[in-house]
């Protein structure tokens, strides 16, 4: 295995992973395990474990315990937050969303693996592939994320755990192949996230599995920050302005590279205006850059005196995408409130926030049989779909197979400001290998 699908060695990268899968699944226990086989976390941490370990007449550390706390103040409230935690290795440094395993939370799932690199999705070994699994998968392959693990958990508990692991990883490999994802892209690997089998060490319990082992493959597997090349997309987050005697005529657009990168001399367009300009230079908190790539917060000077306003965005004109105003979206429905025909909502696709309104019910997708209904009556809550958007404002879109930042939206409610959805510029169920239902 290459250790990089961009050239570069995995110690310069940062890996961004998410964790996902039902309750009860161990989920909590191999997390923990993470954070302590890689040292990440504290010795008082640890001792505090250890002791509340020991007067539950556990002989070994319950290292569930290292998340759970946190986990439980969450789950007070109403809403459940995604929680990230970092750890590292000498080889590579990770940022990891722990997402909640309950169904009602799957927006939350939704949120933590929007951003990942890998997803490690967990099964109870004693359960295999279960309803859950099947609509994490689902939402994942939507979300594209592009690598994934499943950690056949608490491996150590069946019998026959080699026939067990052989027949959870075959019907997964089915499910995610229909899901469109290559047999490159999906590991298997048996775990017991108690004990620590193939986690950071690995197993002489598992004579059957020769592959590496969870921590090995989270520093050795390919990762590409963009893994779909566009040229530059920069949302205008800010304009800035001082007006003071120092900088009378100082005037700054400020914001985060979504993708490509921008460079000093380099022609741009500025989105939906169509106003073609150049960019002068590039500042920074700490001084001005001679190129900034995807991720870097910089705020760019123009040649021109140009109109530019929060909310557009800046691109390279060889690449531009058109501004639209209606297309198709596939939707993950994030609230107890059906979506239904007609509804007016407000759509926040990167720093613009404009009104919209939703036009058709094209499908809906059943995540379990792999169909879909066509011309449904609503969406319930965390169903998928497929919708037609109009917007009031064009936005400046890239199709979310073609870039996930630029790809993505939120529908919000217009009266409370809650999120309503989670959308996806195109059609992402295309590559879902779909049968046909029937409609209700």
């Amino acid at each position: 295995m290459s250790n990089s699908a961009s050239g570069h060695s995995p110690s310069a990268q940062l890996l961004r992973l998410a964790t996902a899968g039902s309750v009860d699944d161990g989920k909590s226990t191999l997390v923990g395990r993470l954070l302590y086989d890689t040292k990440s976390v504290l010795a008082d941490q640890i001792d505090a474990v250890t002791r509340a370990s020991v007067d539950r007449g556990l002989s070994t550390p319950d290292l569930s315990l290292l998340v759970d706390g946190l986990r439980a103040e969450r789950e007070q409230g109403i809403t459940i937050d995604v929680a990230y935690r970092y750890f590292a290795t000498p080889a590579r440094s990770f940022v990891l969303a722990d997402t909640p395993g309950h169904v009602q939370y799957t927006r939350n799932t939704v949120s933590g693996a929007s951003t990942a690199q890998l997803v490690i999705l967990l099964v109870d070994a004693r359960k295999g592939v279960i309803t859950q699994t099947r609509r994490h998968a689902a939402v994942l392959a939507l979300l594209g994320v592009p690598k994934l693990v499943l950690a056949v958990n608490k491996i150590d508990l069946v019998e026959n755990p080699a026939q067990v692991f052989a027949d959870i990883s075959a019907e997964f490999n089915s499910l995610t192949t229909s899901l469109g994802w290559a047999a490159e892209d999906v590991v298997e690997i048996p775990v017991s996230a108690l004990h620590g089998d193939n986690v950071a060490v690995r197993s002489t319990t598992t004579p059957y599995y020769d592959g590496p082992t969870l921590i090995e493959h989270l520093e050795s597997v390919p990762v590409d920050a963009e893994p779909h090349r566009v040229g530059l997309r920069f949302p205008v987050q800010y304009v800035i302005r001082p007006r003071t005697a120092e900088f009378p005529d100082y005037r700054g657009y400020a914001g985060q590279v979504a993708a490509g990168t921008v460079s000093p001399g380099d022609e741009v367009l500025v989105l939906p205006s169509g106003t073609r300009t150049t960019v002068e230079r590039i500042d920074t908190a700490d001084g001005e850059l001679a190129v900034a790539g995807a991720g870097r917060s910089v705020t760019l000077i123009l040649a021109d005196d140009v109109d530019v306003s929060r909310g557009d965005t800046i691109v390279s004109p060889q690449d531009a995408p058109a501004p639209i105003g209606e297309f198709d979206a596939t939707v993950c429905w994030l609230s107890e409130k059906p979506l239904r025909p007609g509804a007016r909502l407000l759509l926040k696709h990167g720093t613009r926030t404009t009104q919209a309104i939703v036009g058709t019910l094209v499908e809906r997708f059943d995540e379990q049989n792999l169909t879909a209904q066509p011309s449904p009556e609503s969406l319930e809550l965390n169903d998928i779909g497929r919708i037609s958007v109009r917007v009031a404002e064009p936005i400046v879109a890239d199709d979310y197979a073609v870039n996930r930042h630029t790809g993505s939206f939120l529908l919000i409610d217009p009266a409370g400001g809650n999120t309503l959805a989670a959308g996806l510029v195109g059609d992402a169920l295309s590559a879902v290998e779909l049968g046909t239902s029937v409609p209700a």
